[in-house]
Parts: C-alpha cells; structure tokens; sequence
C-alpha cells in the first residue's frame, strides 16, 4: 500500500528536519499495522533517521514490548489516549530514537475496546537528553471505511510529527 499523496511531502519535511538536526524517530503501530512507517521509510535518506518500527496489533504485545502498564490496558483497553502516550514513549525509549510515534484506534468494521469505528489516538514522544519527555496525544474521531480510517490516521500522525518536531526545534 502506498501513502496518501497528502502525506508523501509531509514525511519528505519530517526526514529532512529530522536529518538536519542529528535526531531519529522511532513508530508504534497497532490499527495502522505498519502503514506509518512505511510512509516514513518512502522517503529517500529515511535509513539515516528512522530507528525502526513496531507493529503491536495484539494488546498483550503493546505491554511486553512497548512496556505499556498492563493494569492500564486491563483498566482502559488498547484504545485510550494514555496508552497511546505509553505506546509512543515506549517505543522512543526502547528503540534508541529521539522521537517516537504512535498509533492505536478501531478502524472497523466493528467497535472494540467498547470503543466505535474510527476512535483513533495518535501520539508523539519527544525525549530530551535529560529530563522527561514531552508527550503530545491527539483524539481523532473519523469516518470512512477501515482503509480510509487507517490512511487518514498516518495523515494525521505525520502531521503531528512534524508540529512536534518543529516546536521542539523553535
């Protein structure tokens, strides 16, 4: 699958930024399955800045490899701003990046988590090198079919990748 032409300039903005400055970003990805990094990982010189990606689709895989609290996605299900935000800081720590990204939601066809189709949480985890990270979560409520829940979702990461990235380099 290919990423929304919206999105190809916007991921072109977010390498070179990232190039620029020496810093590297990192995804997790559960309703996406891997549609954020592929967007990321079309640019040309991504290799010099993307660390590398996880798809956690199943939610046990959220807690023992991004290091999501079970007790939160036991207390909230998967889909939930803070386990978006867990989900971002996780895979930026445990991957080694400056900045990581996340994706979680319901793209259909059916609710989950008690949660209806196209109840999406995005996330951004920028980590200074001390002190704690700075973490941006946005709740997003689409529609469209599950394709167009999926590709609006990278759309709307992307786009708080590059806010993110370009604030914390004001």
């Amino acid at each position: 699958m290919s990423e929304p032409a919206a999105g190809t300039g916007v991921a072109a903005q977010i390498i070179g930024l990232l190039a620029a400055r020496g810093q590297t970003a990192a995804v997790a990805e559960s309703l996406t399955g891997g549609l954020l990094a592929a967007a990321l990982t079309s640019v040309p010189g991504a290799s010099a800045v993307f660390r590398g990606g996880v798809v956690a689709y199943a939610t046990d895989l959220k807690a023992t490899i991004l290091g999501v609290p079970a007790d939160l996605l036991e207390r909230h299900g998967a889909v939930d701003p803070e386990v978006a935000a867990e989900m971002a800081t996780g895979v930026r720590s445990r991957l080694a990046a400056t900045i990581g990204a996340a994706t979680t939601g319901v793209a259909g066809p059916d609710p989950s988590d008690g949660k209806p189709v196209g109840t999406v949480y995005i996330a951004v985890s920028i980590g200074p090198d001390a002190g704690a990270a700075s973490t941006a979560v946005r709740s997003l409520a689409l529609r469209g079919s599950r394709d167009e829940i999926r590709r609006e979702t990278v759309a709307q990461c992307l786009r708080l990748l590059l806010a993110r990235i370009r604030e914390d380099n004001a």
